[in-house]
């Protein structure tokens, strides 16, 4: 089997690269299949998480993320004429290539790679829910363009042979698909590192922007620093991003120095997850939340924002972890600290959370991508 992945890149250590990396990983090292990735903006850098050995990247140098920086005219102008360049490289690659499938993780190529008649099938895999685009909530042109493109989005995935989503609950938001198929992420092995939930240090993970909402969590924070009975536990947030500046001045302003800390993003995520009692996500909307389940796996319970998607599939509230109405900063430092001053109630939880892995094991997700895979084949 001969497959190409097409992202963006390979570079940031995010969510989206490190599931990439472990799927590929796996197809490669246990099946042998011919496995290799195309990237528009890698600019030359290295893969943050390390490729099996003959995996081949192949970057076009289209570099969209260049235009960021411009006017919304700006923006529109050069995208396009990417977009142009973009279509014309990654059809030359396939009709050299010709793989069996071809999977594209959105969006550069998810509006033009259906029409490359090369011969292969066509995967869209989704990371974002249906939704992602407005969260944001932009206003003037750029709202409109946001509101036209979840619009377009519907016409887009149903031209793709398979269009995975991760979690059920954003199935529904897409509605009655023909090609639709849920394929959550899966619960790495975090190198045997377990949680004891004895340490009184809660731990959030994830880039450091708008989507993962820190700021709401440093918010949450003051509250439990003001209750005065947790000033022995700390909070240690793992990414980098463009809010690190914003953040590191809420964390001064607030004289949260000596309790919370950022740090830069670790290969070595397992252990930290196993020196933390508690993990948190504060996302104003996700594609699935992989950070719950790989420090569940770990044996530590969760508390969330109840966003749009993934907390709600991989948590069972009051079992495994706390849900909590998404923006409620108050309910969610009051779900922090139940957790914290009791706990009888984390080690209780902390066995729950480590069955995610029943559910989301390498072996269980992998198997629907093989099935996926073989069954577009052979058609």
């Amino acid at each position: 089997m001969k497959i190409i992945y097409c992202t963006h890149s390979l570079c940031n250590p995010g969510g989206m690269e490190r599931v990439l990396v472990n799927k590929v990983t796996y197809l490669v090292e246990k099946l042998h299949w011919d496995v290799s990735i195309v990237t528009t903006d890698q600019k030359g850098r290295p893969s943050f998480y390390p490729l099996p050995a003959g995996v081949r990247v192949t970057d076009l140098g289209i570099n969209y993320s260049d235009d960021n920086v411009k006017s919304v005219t700006g923006k529109i102008l050069g995208y396009l004429q990417k977009r142009r360049r973009h279509k014309r490289l990654l059809t030359s690659l396939l009709e050299r290539e010709k793989p069996d499938i071809v999977v594209s993780l959105y969006p550069s190529e998810s509006s033009f790679i259906p029409d490359i008649k090369d011969g292969s099938k066509k995967v869209l895999e989704l990371h974002f829910c249906k939704y992602f685009r407005l969260q944001y909530g932009r206003k003037g042109l750029l709202g409109i363009i946001d509101k036209w493109r979840t619009h377009q989005d519907e016409r887009i995935v149903r031209r793709f042979d398979k269009f995975v989503v991760l979690t059920n609950e954003d199935k529904e938001y897409w509605g009655n698909l023909h090609n639709i198929e849920v394929i959550p992420n899966a619960a790495m092995n975090m190198g045997g590192h377990f949680s004891d939930v004895a340490n009184h240090r809660v731990i959030a993970v994830g880039r450091l922007d708008y989507q993962k909402g820190f700021d709401r969590l440093i918010q949450a924070w003051c509250y439990i620093q003001r209750d005065g009975r947790y000033q022995d536990w700390h909070l240690d947030i793992f990414g980098q991003g463009e809010w690190h500046e914003m953040l590191e001045n809420m964390i001064s302003e607030r004289n949260l120095n000596d309790s919370i800390r950022l740090n830069n993003p670790t290969n070595q995520i397992g252990r930290e997850y196993a020196q933390s009692s508690l993990i948190v996500m504060t996302s104003n909307y996700e594609g699935f939340g992989m950070v719950l389940v790989e420090a569940m796996a770990c044996g530590v319970p969760a508390v969330a924002f109840d966003c749009k998607c993934g907390p709600r599939d991989i948590i069972s509230d009051g079992e495994n972890g706390l849900l909590v109405s998404n923006g409620d900063i108050p309910g969610l430092a009051e779900a922090m600290m139940k957790l914290m001053g009791d706990y009888e109630l984390r080690r209780r939880m902390s066995v729950k959370a480590r069955q995610v892995v029943d559910t989301y094991s390498e072996k269980a997700v992998m198997d629907k991508w093989v099935r996926l895979f073989t069954s577009l084949a052979v058609k």
